[in-house]
Protein backbone atom coordinates (compact mmCIF):
# COMPACT_ATOMS: atom_id res chain seq x y z
CA UNK A 1 0.00 0.00 0.00
CA UNK A 2 1.09 3.42 -1.03
CA UNK A 3 1.90 6.41 1.28
CA UNK A 4 -0.99 9.12 0.51
CA UNK A 5 1.90 11.40 -0.24
CA UNK A 6 4.75 11.31 -2.04
CA UNK A 7 7.92 11.08 -0.19
CA UNK A 8 10.93 13.20 -0.84
CA UNK A 9 14.17 13.93 0.63
CA UNK A 10 17.12 16.51 0.55
CA UNK A 11 19.51 13.80 -1.00
CA UNK A 12 17.23 12.46 -4.06
CA UNK A 13 18.59 12.70 -7.44
CA UNK A 14 15.52 14.63 -10.10
CA UNK A 15 15.23 10.70 -10.95
CA UNK A 16 14.39 9.27 -7.78
CA UNK A 17 12.09 12.34 -7.63
CA UNK A 18 10.14 11.52 -10.42
CA UNK A 19 9.68 7.96 -9.60
CA UNK A 20 8.59 9.22 -6.34
CA UNK A 21 5.86 11.26 -7.68
CA UNK A 22 4.77 8.78 -10.62
CA UNK A 23 3.97 6.35 -7.80
CA UNK A 24 1.47 9.03 -6.13
CA UNK A 25 0.43 9.62 -9.56
CA UNK A 26 -0.33 6.29 -10.46
CA UNK A 27 -2.21 5.51 -6.95
CA UNK A 28 -4.34 9.27 -7.23
CA UNK A 29 -5.18 10.12 -10.78
CA UNK A 30 -7.76 7.93 -11.87
CA UNK A 31 -9.99 7.83 -8.52
CA UNK A 32 -9.34 12.03 -9.10
CA UNK A 33 -10.28 11.99 -12.23
CA UNK A 34 -13.36 9.80 -11.49
CA UNK A 35 -14.75 11.86 -8.66
CA UNK A 36 -14.33 15.45 -10.64
CA UNK A 37 -15.18 13.82 -14.02
CA UNK A 38 -18.89 14.83 -14.50
CA UNK A 39 -18.54 18.13 -13.06
CA UNK A 40 -14.81 18.82 -15.01
CA UNK A 41 -16.98 17.42 -18.48
CA UNK A 42 -19.79 20.13 -17.53
CA UNK A 43 -16.58 23.06 -17.12
CA UNK A 44 -15.05 21.44 -20.37
CA UNK A 45 -18.52 22.90 -22.04
CA UNK A 46 -17.79 26.43 -21.24
CA UNK A 47 -14.17 26.73 -20.15
CA UNK A 48 -12.37 24.01 -22.89
CA UNK A 49 -8.74 23.29 -22.04
CA UNK A 50 -8.74 25.29 -18.36
CA UNK A 51 -10.98 22.19 -17.07
CA UNK A 52 -7.84 20.36 -17.15
CA UNK A 53 -6.39 23.11 -15.11
CA UNK A 54 -9.17 22.39 -12.56
CA UNK A 55 -8.18 18.83 -12.19
CA UNK A 56 -4.32 19.56 -12.00
CA UNK A 57 -5.22 21.93 -9.27
CA UNK A 58 -6.28 19.29 -7.24
CA UNK A 59 -3.54 16.38 -8.09
CA UNK A 60 -0.41 18.67 -8.60
CA UNK A 61 0.04 20.04 -5.32
CA UNK A 62 0.78 17.16 -3.05
CA UNK A 63 3.86 17.06 -4.90
CA UNK A 64 4.74 20.78 -5.32
CA UNK A 65 4.32 20.69 -1.52
CA UNK A 66 6.46 17.80 -0.29
CA UNK A 67 9.41 18.67 -2.43
CA UNK A 68 9.43 22.21 -1.12
CA UNK A 69 8.85 20.63 2.81
CA UNK A 70 11.73 18.28 1.29
CA UNK A 71 13.78 21.61 1.34
CA UNK A 72 13.66 21.62 -2.72
CA UNK A 73 12.68 24.84 -4.45
CA UNK A 74 10.88 24.82 -8.12
CA UNK A 75 9.81 28.29 -7.96
CA UNK A 76 10.54 30.31 -11.26
CA UNK A 77 10.62 34.29 -11.40
CA UNK A 78 6.75 34.80 -12.34
CA UNK A 79 6.10 37.75 -15.02
CA UNK A 80 3.04 39.92 -14.43
CA UNK A 81 1.29 38.14 -17.67
CA UNK A 82 2.20 34.18 -16.06
CA UNK A 83 -0.56 32.20 -15.70
CA UNK A 84 -0.02 29.63 -13.50
CA UNK A 85 -1.65 25.82 -12.34
CA UNK A 86 -1.69 24.43 -9.13
CA UNK A 87 0.88 26.44 -7.81
CA UNK A 88 4.19 25.32 -10.19
CA UNK A 89 3.19 24.64 -13.67
CA UNK A 90 3.60 28.27 -15.53
CA UNK A 91 2.12 28.22 -18.56
CA UNK A 92 4.93 30.01 -20.75
CA UNK A 93 7.15 26.95 -19.38
CA UNK A 94 5.05 24.34 -21.12
CA UNK A 95 4.73 22.74 -24.91
CA UNK A 96 1.67 21.06 -26.88
CA UNK A 97 3.45 19.90 -29.76
CA UNK A 98 2.07 16.07 -30.00
CA UNK A 99 -0.75 13.75 -30.65
CA UNK A 100 -3.86 13.73 -32.33
CA UNK A 101 -6.94 16.16 -30.91
CA UNK A 102 -8.35 13.53 -28.81
CA UNK A 103 -5.37 12.81 -27.00
CA UNK A 104 -2.69 15.68 -26.75
CA UNK A 105 -0.02 15.87 -24.67
CA UNK A 106 1.11 19.22 -22.92
CA UNK A 107 4.37 19.18 -20.94
CA UNK A 108 5.02 21.40 -18.34
CA UNK A 109 8.73 22.03 -16.92
CA UNK A 110 9.70 22.82 -13.25
CA UNK A 111 13.56 23.01 -12.60
CA UNK A 112 14.52 21.50 -9.15
CA UNK A 113 17.10 23.60 -6.65
CA UNK A 114 18.39 22.21 -3.48
CA UNK A 115 18.64 24.41 -0.64
CA UNK A 116 21.68 25.93 -1.64
CA UNK A 117 19.79 27.34 -5.14
CA UNK A 118 21.69 24.77 -6.76
CA UNK A 119 19.86 23.50 -10.12
CA UNK A 120 19.38 19.48 -9.94
CA UNK A 121 17.70 18.96 -12.86
CA UNK A 122 14.21 19.76 -14.32
CA UNK A 123 10.78 17.96 -13.91
CA UNK A 124 8.79 17.49 -16.59
CA UNK A 125 4.65 17.21 -16.19
CA UNK A 126 3.29 15.55 -18.83
CA UNK A 127 -0.74 15.77 -19.25
CA UNK A 128 -2.67 13.80 -21.58
CA UNK A 129 -5.88 15.56 -22.97
CA UNK A 130 -8.60 16.28 -25.93
CA UNK A 131 -9.47 18.84 -27.31
CA UNK A 132 -12.80 17.26 -28.02
CA UNK A 133 -14.53 16.36 -24.38
CA UNK A 134 -13.41 16.12 -21.36
CA UNK A 135 -10.88 13.03 -21.48
CA UNK A 136 -7.33 12.24 -19.60
CA UNK A 137 -6.79 9.25 -21.87
CA UNK A 138 -3.94 7.67 -19.59
CA UNK A 139 -2.05 8.78 -16.51
CA UNK A 140 0.10 12.11 -15.90
CA UNK A 141 3.74 11.30 -16.25
CA UNK A 142 6.49 12.95 -14.54
CA UNK A 143 9.65 12.61 -16.29
CA UNK A 144 13.29 13.56 -15.03
CA UNK A 145 16.12 15.80 -17.26
CA UNK A 146 19.55 16.77 -15.61
CA UNK A 147 19.61 19.99 -17.89
CA UNK A 148 18.29 23.63 -16.91
CA UNK A 149 18.29 25.52 -19.54
CA UNK A 150 14.97 26.41 -21.42
CA UNK A 151 16.56 25.44 -24.73
CA UNK A 152 18.32 22.09 -23.57
CA UNK A 153 15.27 21.07 -21.58
CA UNK A 154 13.10 22.06 -24.68
CA UNK A 155 15.77 19.37 -26.70
CA UNK A 156 15.06 16.98 -23.50
CA UNK A 157 11.16 17.38 -24.23
CA UNK A 158 11.24 16.63 -27.71
CA UNK A 159 13.65 13.74 -27.74
CA UNK A 160 11.17 11.88 -25.00
CA UNK A 161 7.97 12.70 -27.05
CA UNK A 162 9.56 11.62 -30.43
CA UNK A 163 12.17 9.06 -29.68
CA UNK A 164 10.67 7.44 -26.04
CA UNK A 165 14.06 8.40 -23.98
CA UNK A 166 14.17 9.74 -20.69
CA UNK A 167 17.05 11.78 -19.42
Amino acid sequence: MSKPFPIFRQNMTIEEMSMAANRYIECEWKPLYDFMHKDLTAAFGEIEDAAYGLYLEQLMPAIFDQLEHAGFSLNDELEETDFVIAKQLIFRNSIEKWGTEDNRSRVFWNVVRDKRGHALGTLLTEIPHSHLEFDIPSAPVIYSLREVLKEEIVQGIRSIKEHGLNG
